[in-house]
């Protein structure tokens, strides 16, 4: 058994102990700054060079097709994390996934890049991401086991964040440098490190797993499991809407620095950078805790509503960009800790389908509310877009008060119950 397996161990990086998980995080937060530096190149090369009217919209667009396969392939995606060897299934989501980036790098770098090819790239590294997300997520319980599962959550969490606070600010100074192109390309170089990690597991290490049997009905199993669920069913709902509504920051930000501020893209980065100080400290707040409550999930998103609110009448960049820490510790806090708690509470053969719904709908519900906060900012202006998002804080905060003052005998302090 490694250390991390230890149901004894404490603090807020003990998941680290285990080996594989060590190398996992660290290929994983290398590709992960590149995955930050190509999303920020993206929606600025979109917005600035290539969309010269409704450039908001042209940015929900793209952040729909990419995220929208999420939902679309969710019957499939979620199973073949369930049913497949989850390792070589990455194997061959990141090959795919650099392959890509590469492609579109390419395009840019020789000036031949049209609206239409980023939207058919956004479409297909959303079909990628469809099949790596749920393996990715489920793979951590693999490497650490079911003690430190929401620790390693956490702290995938925090990695990711951190890559989100160094990635759009080196791609900022990278895009004035260069121009965004390189920036492509240097994203698909940095997959380089999470399939390295991938060779270097080692498979002895790994926590045994019970694997998805094929049979009737499995590819739909998950719907099945969580309605029969009020907890998971509150849990999916509050993640709905701000995941849908709110978690749109590229358009926020990008919006935000455009028009609201009349900034470049060095202070653009540096504001997309500045919310994930928040997300970073949220991650980390969330890996200190054994298991969250649903009653922390409300709080979470009281918070990233008055967040968001006071981010939309804020008159100055700095203003905003301390604004922006308030909501990405609040959003960081709710997604995180959604994650873990709905893991922690799902028979390990379901867990794979069942994540694959988690993500589909704080990921793929973006299609359906990108466009709307797209078309907001364009017709209203981008501060009115984060009153959207605002409103759909408060709105799960009130899904959550339900479901703890029905479910509960209003006890917010109690615990969802771990599944065996």
């Amino acid at each position: 058994m490694t250390a991390s397996a230890n149901p004894a161990s404490t603090g807020t990086f003990r998941a680290l102990a285990n080996r594989n998980f060590r190398l996992w995080s660290a290929g994983g937060i290398v590709s992960n700054v590149g995955t930050w530096m190509q999303r920020t190149a993206q929606d600025w090369l979109v917005l600035t060079e290539l969309a010269h009217v409704n450039g908001a919209s042209a940015v929900g667009i793209v952040m729909a097709l990419q995220f929208g396969p999420l939902a679309l392939l969710l019957p499939f995606s979620g199973f073949a994390a369930d049913f497949f060897d989850r390792r070589r299934l990455l194997f061959c989501t990141q090959a795919a996934s650099a392959l890509l980036a590469l492609g579109l790098g390419l395009l840019t770098v020789l000036a031949l890049v049209q609206l239409w090819h980023v939207y058919i790239f956004a479409f297909l590294l959303g079909c990628v991401a469809a099949f790596d997300a749920p393996a990715r997520q489920t793979f951590i319980g693999e490497l650490v086991g079911e003690a430190d599962l929401a620790n390693a959550v956490a702290l995938n969490s925090t990695s990711f964040n951190a890559a989100r606070m160094i990635g759009p600010a080196v791609a900022g100074v990278l895009i004035a440098a260069v121009g965004t192109g390189w920036v492509f390309l240097i994203n698909a170089a940095s997959f380089i490190a999470v399939i390295g990690s991938l060779c270097l597991l080692r498979a002895a290490d790994f926590h045994p797993r019970t694997r998805a049997v094929r049979s009737r009905g499995s590819f739909v199993g998950g719907f099945r499991y969580v309605w029969g669920r009020a907890d998971l069913r509150a849990l999916l709902l509050m993640l709905f809407l701000i995941g849908t509504f709110g978690l749109n920051f590229p358009i926020f930000i990008s919006t935000m620095s455009v028009h609201a501020f009349q900034a470049g893209a060095g202070e653009y980065g540096v504001l997309s950078s500045t919310m994930a100080i928040g997300s970073v400290a949220g991650a980390l707040l969330a890996a200190r805790r054994a298991t969250p409550t649903v009653s922390l999930l409300v709080g979470a998103a009281l918070l990233f509503g008055v967040g968001c609110a006071l981010a939309a009448v804020m008159p100055t960049t700095w203003a905003f960009g301390i604004l922006l820490v308030v909501v990405g510790v609040a959003a960081q806090t709710f997604t995180t800790s959604t994650n873990s708690l709905v893991q922690l509470s799902t028979d390990s053969a379901m867990r794979g389908r069942v994540v694959a719904l988690l993500l589909a709908i704080a990921v793929g519900g973006t299609p359906l509310g990108a466009p709307v906060v797209g078309w907001v900012a364009d017709v209203a202006g981008p501060r009115w877009s984060l009153g959207v998002g605002a409103a759909s804080g408060f709105l799960a905060a009130l899904v959550g008060v339900r479901y703890l003052l029905k479910h509960t005998g209003w006890r917010p302090w109690r615990e969802i119950k771990t599944a065996e």
